[in-house]
């Protein structure tokens, strides 16, 4: 039974990739407009589990529901309906680097469903002032910074005002002073109502951000204490 307050519900979940398990009996919930971590180490299934949310990879066994679509009913033709309900952050950003800035998201945009010329070139220009780039629409992505790059992801990720954003790794790349920045830019977007999942390595923005803090160790998710966090490092 799905619970309306839920946008990411999970009940004794297995999650496969390609023939193999690589976590079982999965129970975990996410509230609208809750922000979480996930951790656990290389090879763990955190990118398994991410990618099995959005639809990568097919739920193998038990229930599972993502923003009220049911993953295992979910037919392909409805997989981009479910897309456009979430917003997902690369590590290795993804971008199109034969195109510029607003080429890219113009892009997006068309591929979900936008028609009006207008409208899409406003939301362009609302999402590039959210992540606070201003001015870069017509750069191309190899002249701006890897921070600046990761924000033109996250302004991608909102271009369909999202109820969920899944991020994989988003600050691994980058140096600790432009992690804060992207940190606190994922605050302000949870802050505004938008729920976020985050797979990290990063234990220092763990401490600095408290939030529910899911682990993926030994084939299992379990919930990890903030106790249980200051004395140990699951990255």
């Amino acid at each position: 039974m799905e619970t309306p307050s839920a946008v990411i519900e999970l009940r004794d979940a297995r999650i496969m990739q390609d023939v193999h398990t690589v976590l079982q009996h999965v129970s975990l919930e996410v509230g609208k407009g809750e922000f979480a971590y996930l951790v656990g180490r290389t090879g763990s299934g955190k990118t398994s589990l991410l990618k099995t949310l959005y639809a990568d990879l097919p739920l193998a066994e038990g229930m599972g529901s993502v923003v009220g679509y049911p993953l295992r009913q979910l037919p392909p033709a409805r997989v981009p309906y479910l897309r456009r309900k979430l917003g997902i952050v690369f590590q290795d950003f993804q971008l199109l680097y034969d195109r510029s800035v607003a080429q890219n998201l113009l892009f997006v945009m068309q591929a979900t469903g936008w028609r009006d010329r207008a409208k899409m070139k406003q939301r362009v220009q609302d999402v590039l002032m959210r992540v606070g780039l201003t001015g870069v629409a017509t750069k191309m992505p190899h002249q701006l910074s890897g921070g600046e790059q990761q924000r033109v992801v996250i302004a991608r990720a909102l271009l369909n005002e999202p109820a969920l954003l899944l991020a994989d790794e988003p600050t691994g790349n980058l140096d600790p002073d432009v992690t804060d920045g992207i940190m606190r830019l994922f605050l302000e977007i949870n802050n505004a109502g938008t729920a976020v999942l985050m797979a990290t390595h990063n234990y220092e923005l763990i401490r600095r951000y408290p939030k529910r803090v899911f682990r993926c160790e030994d084939g299992k998710v379990s919930v990890i204490g903030s106790e249980e966090l200051r004395v140990k490092n699951y990255g």
